[in-house]
């Protein structure tokens, strides 16, 4: 592997203190906070240099662009939220997956991705939230109701 940057370390650690694979702009907002000038280029040319070295593997969901995490992390699944589009990490695998094999294959990996929606999304809008929107429609249909009086 080439020489260590700032830059590199940045979006090494970036990568390591995350609890979950991250896109290439997650990548950039967290690694800024260390490296102020860095760019969404620069983290892409990092990225393929820390794959080629094995410190880090990509995360490939079908039909989505590669997240990454630290290749520390063990076997393990992850789950996707299909509001946020945000990948998360599920702790370690869910059992045996052989029996579903036909006779004579030979599995060398398996990746399995749940899809829903994480903690965050499913969380109920806040009741200030919840009553403007309540509002709103009231107002909406209050209004339209005028004009029809009119």
């Amino acid at each position: 592997m080439e020489r260590v940057t700032r830059q590199r370390t940045a979006i090494r650690d970036a990568i390591e203190r995350s609890a979950r694979p991250l896109s290439p702009p997650e990548i950039l907002e967290l690694a800024q906070s260390t490296v102020s000038q860095l760019s969404l280029a620069t983290v892409y040319r990092n990225l393929h240099l820390l794959l080629e070295a094995g410190e880090i593997s990509a995360v490939m969901l079908p039909g989505d662009s590669a997240r990454y995490e630290s290749v520390h992390l063990g076997h393990h699944h992850h789950f996707q939220c299909k509001k946020c589009r945000k990948v998360f990490d599920t702790p370690g695998c869910v059992g045996d997956v052989h029996g579903a094999i036909p006779p004579g294959f030979v599995v060398e990996h398996h990746e399995i991705t749940f899809y829903g929606t994480c903690d965050e999304c499913s969380k109920p809008l806040p009741s200030s939230r919840a009553a403007l929107s309540k509002a709103r429609g009231a107002n909406s249909s209050h209004t339209h109701h005028r004009q029809a009086v009119k």
